[in-house]
């Protein structure tokens, strides 16, 4: 942790040194702070909130979600880009990471290889390029993330290869990953995973996104091939109305070379309302099946088959500050959640949080 503070104070100092003479340098730098509370009526006496929840998921106290520094640098067909943070979804999410690589958000580096064409290669630690939501809250229609996006790789590390076509309604790109949601491989692990992203963006209004994971994301010895595709379609409907819809399918083998496969899949449903440019309104359902708990290991007979709803409101105080409060709730088929110790098939909580952009 000292390191990363230590870090930190380079980083915002040579932010400051380059924002004092912007207008001749390639960088760029800016900031997100996600503070929050919530309140699982479970009432976990650890203030863990349930294993499946890696955002927001510190129960009775104000906490940290993200605290996140960035720089940029971008010059001719030469781009990198630096993300440092620390919070509650840091500690989750990157748990398996040693070191400081627990705060690294984002570290790539890239190549334009065309000099009229937009076709790049990047190298390095990336967000995810699978799902509609993110760690940046601001950017998702809801305050809380999705059990979808929650439990699918929020970042990778890797290299990958992306064409924009030019009239930037399509984009495709190829990757090559060190496994599912990992920067540094698990011991024993000399397996390339691979993936690939399609989108295309007919108009503002609409955007098509498929994506998929092909690895095995244990030693070799005990290798099992996972395939994963994500489909989204993200719908303007109106000056007011907007609908997102997902579903995620996997399949991993049973055992080394068996041509068996566990699935589990999850839809997942959007809709928000937008009163006025400060005001919105936001409502999600969601399934996640799981029976043979190869994502969500809930140790019960029909292992983990989980609905989801929630209902937030968001209010934009400035361009930069957001408001938001999230009542969800969640109900399984086994008693997977536990409530003052007593196992039990239901969890409801309630979530507000206050987030600055600059």
């Amino acid at each position: 942790m000292r390191s990363f503070f230590y870090f930190l104070l380079v980083f915002i100092s040579l932010s400051a040194s380059a924002q004092s003479d912007s207008t001749r340098t390639p960088f760029t730098f800016s900031g997100y702070l996600e503070t929050y509370y919530a309140y699982d009526f479970n009432r976990p006496t650890d203030h863990n909130r349930p294993g499946f929840v890696y955002s927001f998921n510190r129960h009775n106290e104000v906490n940290l979600n993200i605290g996140l520094i960035r720089a940029a640098y971008d010059q001719e067909r030469v781009r990198a880009r630096l993300g440092l943070m620390t919070g509650t979804y840091a500690n989750a999410n990157l748990a398996a990471e040693p070191g400081v690589l627990k705060n690294i958000f984002e570290a790539n580096a890239g190549v334009q290889l065309s000099r009229t064409k937009d076709l790049w290669v990047d190298a390095g630690i990336f967000a995810s390029h699978i799902g509609f939501e993110s760690a940046i809250g601001k950017d998702c229609w809801n305050l809380s993330r999705s059990i979808l996006a929650d439990n699918s790789p929020y970042y990778e590390s890797g290299a990958k290869i992306s064409y924009t076509s030019d009239n930037g309604k399509w984009f495709l790109s190829g990757l090559v990953l060190n496994g599912w949601q990992r920067i540094q491989r698990i011991d024993g692990n000399n397996t390339p995973a691979f993936g690939h992203q399609l989108t295309y963006q007919p108009s503002s209004k609409v955007v098509l996104n498929s994506s998929s994971f092909v690895g095995n994301d244990l030693p070799d010895s005990i290798r099992r091939m996972r395939y994963f595709h994500n489909f989204y379609g993200q719908f303007q409907l109106n000056d007011k109305w907007g609908l997102i819809v997902g579903f995620d399918i996997g399949a991993q083998q049973q055992a080394r070379g068996s041509s068996d496969y566990q699935l589990w899949y999850t839809p997942v449903l959007i809709a928000r309302y937008s009163s006025n440019e400060r005001l919105r309104v936001a409502a999600r359902a969601e399934y996640y099946s799981d029976r043979h708990q190869v994502i969500v290991e809930s140790g019960t007979p029909n292992g983990f088959q989980t609905y989801g709803y929630s209902l937030n409101l968001d209010y934009l105080i400035t361009d930069k500050v957001w408001w938001r409060i999230e009542g969800r709730g969640f109900r399984s088929r086994d008693r997977v959640f536990t409530n003052d110790a007593i196992p039990n098939n239901q969890n409801y909580f309630v979530i507000t949080s206050l987030a600055v952009s600059f």
